[in-house]
């Protein structure tokens, strides 16, 4: 299976790489791969989002806000369908809200009804005054390929192009021992068409058995966005999944 798409606009944020400009400045140091983009020291920063009101924005967790800032950059068409993907989700809201049952208090209303997986798209939908079909998807490390096969089913069946946003932040410390994700804080953004010999930015995606991804050369997020703000071609295996990107 190869599923191939067009990539009509893209979006990225980071900590210390907010824009399109800071990604075409980013550099893959030999001590990076054992950082997060973001920061070694856990950088709190989260994206600003000045064009919603701080009443309604003061309530938005990182991650919510981290995959609507590159919503907002990808600028997708009125009303488009949209996939969300996170692999941990709302996690740290759910471990707040387990540490509150522990300590027998009482249980936030607004920490619980953000505390589900699909709150980015939620409230993607209300700001945005979006009433289109909206995914949500969690698939583990393969979280963003999984999502990928989404949008090309979608696209199968409709070829309008859609939203497709990925995004995770660094799991709570009681979880520190189950997974190693040195390159979050992160959230990553495109809006999709099927394949057209016009554009600009080819992107193909296809699946491995796991002995072979392991002789692969890997890809990181850092290097795959820093080549889409570039405009490099470059391959590898990400998610799991062999891709391949062309600016042709």
């Amino acid at each position: 299976m190869q599923l191939t798409f067009s990539i009509l606009s893209w979006g990225a944020w980071a900590p210390q790489y907010q824009h399109h400009q800071s990604w075409r400045d980013w550099r893959k140091s030999s001590a990076e791969s054992t950082l997060t983009i973001g920061s070694p020291e856990q950088d709190t920063r989260s994206p600003a989002l000045a064009h919603i009101p701080a009443m309604q924005r003061r309530r938005f967790s990182r991650l919510t806000k981290m995959m609507l800032d590159v919503s907002f950059q990808c600028k997708a068409p009125p009303n488009c369908r949209s996939i969300f993907s996170s692999r941990h989700g709302e996690l740290p809201r759910t471990i707040g809200l387990l540490e509150d049952i522990i300590t027998k208090q009482p249980l936030s209303p607004l920490g619980f009804s953000q505390s589900v997986h699909n709150t980015a798209s939620g409230i993607f939908g209300i700001v945005m005054q979006n009433t289109t079909q909206s995914t949500s998807i969690a698939a583990g490390e393969e979280t963003l390929s999984q999502a990928m096969v989404e949008a090309f089913a979608q696209l199968h069946q409709s070829s309008e192009p859609l939203l497709l946003v990925f995004g995770d932040d660094p799991v709570p410390p009681v979880y520190d021992e189950f997974t190693q994700e040195f390159e979050l804080p992160l959230a990553l953004g495109f809006t999709l068409a099927p394949f057209d010999a016009k554009a600009s930015v080819k992107l193909t995606v296809s699946p491995l058995c796991r002995d072979v991804s392991s002789k692969l050369n890997p890809l990181t997020y850092g290097e795959f966005i820093h080549a889409l703000a570039t405009s490099q071609n470059i391959s590898g295996c990400l998610s799991r999944w062999y891709w391949r990107l062309e600016h042709v």
